[in-house]
């Protein structure tokens, strides 16, 4: 990709203006972001009202309901804040006669991840790769009823809003106070003020920034695809690679155990000793003062597939042929390591370079793989048996 290309998928912006000048800076409206419409007048969605309905039935699938009980015909103002009794939440999946009737106002059918079962849905999420992989997220598609949506909001990641079906109306502005009304089964804000809105048809799209406010609310039938980018909070990053490092460590027998210091007789018996303080920050010390390990750990927590992803094992790797990765494989790399699926490998020389290009490309032609060593050809057999890649 050439990131200071103009593209119409940014509004004439190139990645590298997007990135600088946008993002997570401010809200940006994007009309005729992508054509969504071919020149037969067919629609170029990624996924139908009811392939999405079939995804929603499915149980390695998330997804949910939103129902808002009294929704109102007119969403440009609302004078106060929603009661309990106005929403519903229902988690799936959900069997087509469970779901309310397409003739019924004000609910909003959110399916997650479409882009792991939905080519398409992948294809699109490959648009906007000028963001590093390791902070998507997934691609989401709503499908809304005429006053439908999920009230306003904040979220804390970025989100490429694009309209593939029908209208909705969005309002957006920043938010001062992040307080949620209470008792309600959705986060909806307390207090909303909105600085701009606009309505988007199908191939608009809006970038919204994290903890910026938006309220989206079909004016007909519409379905809209959300491109979440993941902001991890430093704590929440931080507990995860802390477990992973200690999930491989293992005990050294002739590692020294702590020893009392002479003299060490006390009158305060309930005091922590001091020599068990320096002892236990030693320890710690020594378990993390080797980068590689904390390096190998985020490569390794950054493209753990979620819990409900499941691949096709079974599979041989054929004579000959290329290599793609499965669309529901993540696979990174660093200067010493690349990580495909939560694991991670030692790469260096041709066939790091080989294997970055397969995790930028997604695929390898024939002539590239005949190029990786007999180790590399190996794990990329293994890579194939476990379904996380396919012959080419």
């Amino acid at each position: 990709m050439n990131l200071r290309e103009p593209l119409a998928l940014l509004g004439g912006l190139s990645p590298a203006a997007f990135m600088r000048d946008v993002w997570q800076k401010r809200p940006l409206l994007i009309r005729n972001a992508l054509p969504l419409v071919a020149e037969s007048g067919a629609p170029l969605a990624p996924v139908t009202p009811a392939q999405l309905f079939e995804l929603a039935s499915r149980d390695d699938v998330e997804s949910r309901v939103v129902i808002q009980d009294a929704a109102p015909a007119k969403t440009k103002t609302r004078s106060k804040a929603p009661s309990a009794e106005a929403w519903q939440l229902k988690h799936g999946p959900f069997a087509r006669r469970a779901l309310p009737p397409m003739s019924q106002r004000g609910w909003t059918m959110l399916v997650q991840g479409v882009d792991l079962h939905v080519q398409a849905a992948h294809d699109l999420l490959q648009r906007f790769r000028f963001v590093a992989d390791a902070r998507v997220d997934d691609l989401m598609v709503s499908y809304a009823s005429p006053g439908g949506g999920v009230g306003a909001h904040v979220d804390s990641y970025d989100v490429f809003l694009l309209q593939v079906h029908g209208h909705r109306r969005w309002r957006v502005g920043p938010v001062d106070d992040p307080a949620i009304v209470e008792g309600l089964p959705v986060r909806i804000l307390e207090h909303f003020e909105p600085t701009d809105e606009w309505v988007l048809g199908p191939g608009d799209m809006l970038y919204v920034p994290p903890r910026w406010g938006h309220d989206g609310v079909a004016e007909d039938e519409c379905m809209t695809c959300s491109i979440g980018f993941r902001t991890p909070m430093g704590t929440e990053l931080a507990r995860e690679l802390l477990q992973r490092v200690l999930d491989d460590v293992e005990a050294d027998p002739d590692e020294p155990h702590f020893r009392d210091p002479p003299r060490s007789a006390t009158e305060t018996p309930a005091r922590m000793p001091e020599a068990l303080d320096r002892f236990a920050r030693k320890a710690v010390d020594r378990l993390l003062k080797d980068p590689a390990q904390l390096a190998r750990a985020l490569g390794e927590v950054m493209t753990e597939p979620k819990p409900e992803v499941w691949f096709d094992t079974g599979l041989e790797r054929g004579v000959g042929a290329g290599l793609r990765l499965d669309r529901r494989t993540r696979m990174m790399y660093d200067d010493r390591h690349v990580f495909i699926n939560g694991e991670s490998f030692n790469a260096a020389g041709r066939d790091a370079r080989l294997m970055r290009e397969l995790a930028d490309a997604r695929r390898l032609t024939a002539p590239q793989c005949e190029r990786l060593s007999a180790d590399a050809q190996a794990v990329v057999a293994d890579w194939v048996a476990q379904g996380w890649a396919h012959d080419d």
